[in-house]
């Protein structure tokens, strides 16, 4: 449908329609979607449901100023992990409720910006909930009150108007601060390279499907594996221990048939590297499963204390 046959239909519906730099091109535009809906009718950035979203770059809605928000923000700034930090006060403004907290902090940037000062340092990729880039403490609680969400996927719509909110790094001697928000968390990395892989040869992708895996199986698997490594497990425990972490690493591979020939080296290999990276002890609270944003279980943990305990027995040394 060209331009003059769009505005000659708006004209017989009693009203203009927008021209045609304001549409889409083909057939797409004529069934009235948008840029920015997403498949399946989900609105993009976690916004309301029904669509009625106009992409602006911040996650806004139309006529969000409206409805916008004055933040209160005690942020903790820390220039580097040699010098001392402390909280700094800050008024973020115009802040629409359909902001994710990445969002909002993105606005608090940009304001810190314009007046010459530092913006906030901290940690984000997909902004999704997939990657584990993102995580601070949020008033007290690891990635915010929303249980089995990201702080890229809390929304500003659970917070009133006036709110104020205190924000500061993972707290952890496995995790020391290199600036503001942002945490080294190449602890983890060097517990996966001690173990969290399979090198024994189970040939290609159709070789590894002709393994029969039970369901139950497969399904404590992907369970386990649905770790972001964000370590929030990490900051929520009053040991600072990163057991749920490597219980949930080691696992998933255990469980499996094609893990299974190097489950004891990789399970005294982890629990070992664990151990030296400085983080404390599990003693059972429970803290790290409440904040886990996958959910994922403490009954990991027991696995692991089992299999470790088996590798000891068995006479495993760890490489």
């Amino acid at each position: 449908m060209s331009a003059e046959e769009r505005e000659e239909v708006g004209a017989r519906d009693g009203g203009e329609r927008p021209g045609a730099d304001a549409l889409l091109s083909g057939p797409v535009a004529d069934a009235g979607v948008r840029a920015d809906d997403s498949p399946g009718g989900d609105p993009p950035y976690g916004g309301p449901a029904g669509g009625d979203r106009a992409e602006t770059g911040r996650g806004e809605t139309p006529g969000a100023a409206e409805g916008s928000m004055t933040i209160t923000l005690d942020v903790w700034r820390q220039p580097t992990g040699a010098e001392d930090g402390a909280f700094e006060t800050y008024e973020v403004r115009e802040v629409s409720p359909h902001m994710s907290f990445l969002e909002m902090l993105d606005v608090l940037n940009e304001q810190l910006i314009e007046s010459g000062e530092e913006p906030v340092a901290f940690d984000h990729d997909c902004r999704e909930g997939i990657c584990g880039m993102c995580g601070f403490m949020i008033d007290g609680v690891a990635h915010g009150p929303m249980r089995h969400t990201t702080v890229c996927q809390l929304h500003m719509r659970h917070y009133a108007d006036g709110a104020r909110i205190r924000i500061e790094p993972w707290r952890s001697s496995g995790f020391p601060v290199i600036r503001d928000l942002v945490v080294n968390r190449t602890a983890f990395d060097r517990i996966i390279a001690a173990g969290g892989y399979i090198s024994a040869p189970t040939g290609a992708a159709p070789d590894a499907n002709a393994i029969p895996v039970p369901k139950v199986t497969a399904d404590l698997a992907f369970d386990a594996a649905e770790c972001i490594g964000c370590g929030a497990c990490v900051a929520a425990c009053p040991n600072a221990s990163a057991m749920l972490f490597t219980a949930a690493k080691a696992e998933h591979l255990n469980t499996l048939p094609q893990g299974k020939a190097e489950k004891d080296r990789r399970t005294l290999g982890m629990v070992a590297q664990m151990n030296d990276e400085r983080f404390g002890h599990c003693t059972n609270h429970g803290a790290c499963e409440t904040v886990c944003p996958k959910g994922i279980s403490v009954d990991y943990i027991a696995k692991l204390n089992r299999d470790y305990l088996g590798a000891v027995l068995r006479g495993g040394a760890a490489d």
